[in-house]
């Protein structure tokens, strides 16, 4: 890996926030998978978005998570790339990666806990998103 990461699109940022959420237990699911797939190829905020540059946005993430202080250097790089507007959407889209395959391990609530504190999310905005994403994710 190079010394110095690669500087995040915004919508790079979006994925690397969904993989961080989804690799954060060391277990990315099927589901996680598809439900990030989904949201790339069918969000708004993805429009034009080069899909290409999944494989590399999701490796930067995997090699990060692999260094000494490199949450907190995936967290810079997420800062510098997400507009502040699209803080509440990262959150939101990491909400419904974690809740895709129906089960909330610990390690994945902690990064979701991670990502509020580190993306400075409101409680009541962050409650708002996930009661929504529990919602969209209920099971009949």
């Amino acid at each position: 890996m190079p010394d110095t990461p690669p500087s995040l699109s915004p919508q790079d940022a979006l994925l690397a926030v969904m993989v961080a959420a989804s690799a954060s237990d060391e277990n990315m699911r099927t589901a996680e998978l598809v439900a990030i797939q989904r949201m790339v190829n069918h969000m708004p905020v993805f429009a034009g978005y080069d899909t290409d540059r999944i494989r590399r946005v999701s490796q930067t993430v995997f090699d990060l998570f692999e260094i000494e202080d490199g949450l907190d250097a995936l967290f810079g790089l997420i800062r510098d790339g997400l507009p502040e507007r699209l803080f509440e959407t990262a959150y939101a889209l990491a909400c419904d990666v974690v809740t895709a395959d129906g089960r909330h391990t610990e390690p994945e609530l902690r990064m979701l806990e991670e990502i509020r504190h580190e993306l400075n999310i409101d409680r009541l905005h962050a409650a708002a998103i996930e009661w929504g994403t529990r919602v969209r994710h209920l099971q009949p």
